[in-house]
């Protein structure tokens, strides 16, 4: 059975005195996972707002794979009651 599945995942990026805050969000059948990247201007630093933007989302989505991969080592270990240790 072919079945093709479009999972999306919405990036809210906000900022504030030299603070960006990136949320991830991914819903998908089974899950909803929520996680936060952050990105600080160094006094040093030219103002960029995109590296910002760019660091904090990176960050985040790295957070939200990290959840994802848990998610799926829980998964395995109920169908298989066995120890699961994933890796990115």
């Amino acid at each position: 059975m072919h079945e093709t599945k479009l999972w999306n995942v919405a990036v809210e990026i906000d900022e504030h005195d030299g603070k960006t805050r990136a949320i991830a969000r991914l819903r998908t059948e089974s899950a909803e996972l929520t996680a936060v990247g952050l990105a600080r201007l160094s006094p040093n630093d030219r103002d960029v707002p995109e590296i910002g933007d760019e660091l904090a989302t990176a960050r985040a989505l790295s957070e939200l794979s990290h959840q994802l991969l848990d998610t799926a080592a829980n998964d395995i270990e109920q169908v298989t009651h066995q120890p699961t240790h994933l890796h990115i």
